[in-house]
């Protein structure tokens, strides 16, 4: 940490604060006197305290932040006033302020092949792979309504509530929605709606059934607040009918679907494509885990000295929000590392001269428009339509943050490839999640 002090004289701000009293003369309306012919010793007495309360704080603000900016200093959060900052604004001709300041740490970001990290390569194993085969299956499969219920059904019910006695409750929760067995979360409730036909009636504990609160308020058609204070948790369920999607067989029929005419031919090179794709689509995952690794190794490293009380004390006068030392203490260590990071990647992005320019930001909206329109199967639209809806997108600043964001991660995650020495770990799916939830 460090103090500034600001020392401002009468000759500073004179001059500025006899034009203001001026123009204030030429304007004030004050009863007894004409506009313009007011006594100056008038005014004086009525407007030169708080003019000179704005010029004084003006050149204080103006030069505070051209000192930090010609000496270079680097600071983090902002200036505060010392408490010594009291002032006799009536009797005090020249000025001396002193302003706290934290000072970001100084230091090095080296990327060498002696920083090693694993790279995890997630493999998509048979399990997994016959997973996304029996959804695809199930996507271009029929529907169809048998009469009797079997697990995995959709079962489309009138949901009504009841009362104490088992009666239907007077303007109680009455919906018609249809019940996926899969979202059952009881067993053996689950099991009382297999075997089931049209007309079939069953009493429900709907708390007990569904445990996700966001999919049960839907099925009810209620506010998801609504369900902790339901007059009864209990529900008649009527079958009004049974529905089945059959899934499509694995043969050509459905490989020409998903992949086009004559591209695969058999179940096992179905198969080895769903793989690939998988696999490409984990590539995300991997990286966000390296981008994640490469964080939390640069704070180890560098171990970067804060000035924390500084940073605590900053944070409770200028929070938006109300805060408390206790909530701040339990907090601020994630806020620290936080910030440490942003310093450590404001280097690498100097170090390895990583910018990303409004052309960029541009070209990547296009990109992204392009690619969108081809999966809706409209024609890509010519270099102008394409700059033309890029740019009324990015008037949007979210929009606009969203993809220099990802420009911004795209460059510097190759940085970290080419420099990091990464050793390439095969890892399944389940094993990367539960890696992840560990992290």
């Amino acid at each position: 940490m460090a103090v500034i002090s600001v020392e401002v004289s009468v000759n500073d701000y004179s001059e500025k604060v006899e034009k203001a009293l001026q123009g204030y003369r030429k304007t004030a309306e004050i009863p007894g006197f004409r506009k313009g012919k007011v006594p100056m010793g008038i005014i004086n007495k009525k407007y030169r305290t708080s003019i000179v309360v704005d010029e004084v704080n003006k050149l204080l603000q103006d030069e505070l932040y051209k000192y930090i900016t010609s000496e270079k200093i680097r600071v983090l959060g902002s200036p505060m006033p010392l408490d010594t900052n009291e002032v006799d604004w009536e009797k005090t001709d020249d000025f001396i302020f002193k302003y706290e300041i934290g000072l970001a740490p100084d230091f090095e970001v080296k990327i060498t092949s002696k920083d090693k990290l694993n790279y995890y390569k997630i493999k998509a194993d048979s399990k997994l792979v016959d997973g996304y085969c029996n959804d695809i299956a199930k996507k271009y499969g029929k529907m169809s309504n048998p009469e009797v219920s079997v697990d995995g059904d959709l079962v489309f019910c009138i949901i009504e509530q009841l009362d104490q006695n088992g009666g239907i409750l007077s303007n109680g929760i009455k919906h018609e929605a249809t019940v996926s067995m899969d979202f059952i979360s009881d067993s053996k409730i689950k099991n009382k709606f297999i075997g089931l036909k049209a007309n079939s009636f069953l009493t429900v504990n709907v708390l007990k059934a569904f445990t996700n609160h966001a999919d049960l308020a839907a099925m009810l058609n209620v506010e998801q607040v609504a369900l902790n204070s339901l007059v009864s948790e209990e529900f008649k369920f009527t079958v009004k009918n049974i529905n089945r999607l059959e899934p499509a067989s694995l043969d050509i029929d459905l490989f020409d679907k998903v992949y086009g005419p004559g591209s695969v031919k058999t179940v096992k090179e179905f198969k080895s494509k769903v793989k690939n794709e998988a696999e490409n689509q984990f590539i995300s995952e991997s990286d966000r885990m390296l981008k994640n690794d490469v964080v939390t190794y640069f704070i180890d490293k560098l171990k970067l000295k804060m000035p924390d009380e500084f940073l605590k004390r900053w944070l409770l006068k200028t929070s938006e929000q109300p805060i408390t030392i206790e909530v701040l203490d339990k907090e601020y260590d994630m806020y620290a590392k936080s910030l440490q990071w942003q310093l450590i990647e404001n280097k690498v992005m100097e170090i390895f001269n990583i910018k990303v320019t409004q052309d960029d930001v541009l070209a990547h909206a296009k990109k992204l428009i392009g690619i969108q329109m081809k999966q809706y199967g409209q024609p890509e639209g010519d270099d102008k339509q394409l700059t033309d809806i890029a740019n009324n997108i990015l008037k949007n600043e979210e929009e606009r943050k969203k993809i220099y964001d990802q420009i911004f991660d795209e460059r510097t995650l190759k940085v970290y490839k080419e420099n990091f020495k990464l050793t390439e770990k095969s890892i399944s799916y389940d094993q990367f999640v539960k890696l992840a939830s560990e992290k």
